[in-house]
């Protein structure tokens, strides 16, 4: 607690408060840059107790701030550039390269935590960090997918964290996923920064709006994950009344 506290520049604030900070894409990109950037990325896709960090939202405000800082290199006022520790001269190429890695290894990670977990992680408990009914809708997504629901899974808010973790219990053949993996770790970062970035570009001053763009992304990219476990419960209800006619007729 007191680590965050110091590292946020807030001695007095709560854990809620904290929480808070962490989940913000500015609080994220002003206060610890490239690097705590770098480490949330690679914490959302590659650690079970990461779903909760913010993904699409992080990687398209990173894009706007990155035009900034693009901006203000071209004008020669760096202090129009709020990116710790990156470039703004060469800052996007920066952004593409190590965070796609960062998402690459992270999933690598998730698929490697999935393999030697096994099953077991079914009978693990709920937690602060961890809920079951998330790894078992991810499964669902997983059976109804196959492979591709590492690329699809990697625009999912949730199922991004768990996919790779299932492809690991399944055991996926590595070869088969690294290649998912890879591809669509690349598509999502690319596609979200370069979004944020060339919208940065066409309409200067946006980044005034953070807060709405924020929520509309949230929004957004909940709705995909809402409609998957809506359909996924439809499907488990028909089921199970197939079943009860099924034993009714036994």
């Amino acid at each position: 607690m007191e680590i965050l506290q110091q590292f946020f520049q807030c001695p007095d604030c709560g854990f809620f408060d904290l929480f808070l900070k962490l989940i913000n894409p500015k609080t994220i990109i002003a206060i610890g840059g490239l690097y705590l950037l770098i480490a949330v990325i690679f914490a959302e896709t590659g650690l079970l107790v990461g779903f909760f960090l913010p993904g699409d939202s992080l990687l398209f405000i990173t894009g706007l701030f990155a035009s900034s800082c693009r901006q203000a290199f071209i004008s020669g006022d760096l202090s129009g550039c709020e990116f710790s520790g990156l470039d703004p001269q060469y800052g996007l190429y920066q952004i593409l390269l190590f965070v796609s890695l960062a998402a690459i290894v992270g999933d690598s990670v998730g698929y490697y935590v999935g393999k030697r977990a096994g099953s077991t992680l079914y009978n693990r408990k709920d937690s602060i960090f961890f809920k079951k009914k998330y790894l078992d809708h991810t499964q669902k997504f997983y059976e109804r997918h196959g492979g591709k629901a590492i690329v699809l899974g990697r625009f999912l808010p949730i199922i991004r964290t768990f996919a790779p973790v299932v492809a690991g219990v399944v055991n996926l053949e590595y070869k088969k996923f690294i290649w998912y993996n890879i591809t669509g770790g690349i598509l999502w970062v690319f596609s979200m920064v370069l979004s944020g970035y060339f919208l940065g570009q066409l309409i200067p001053g946006i980044d005034k709006y953070l807060e709405y763009i924020v929520i509309g992304i949230v929004v957004a990219s909940s709705i995909p994950v809402i409609r998957t476990y809506m359909t996924e419960r439809t499907l488990a209800k028909k089921l199970a009344k197939l079943e009860a006619e099924g034993k009714l007729r036994e």
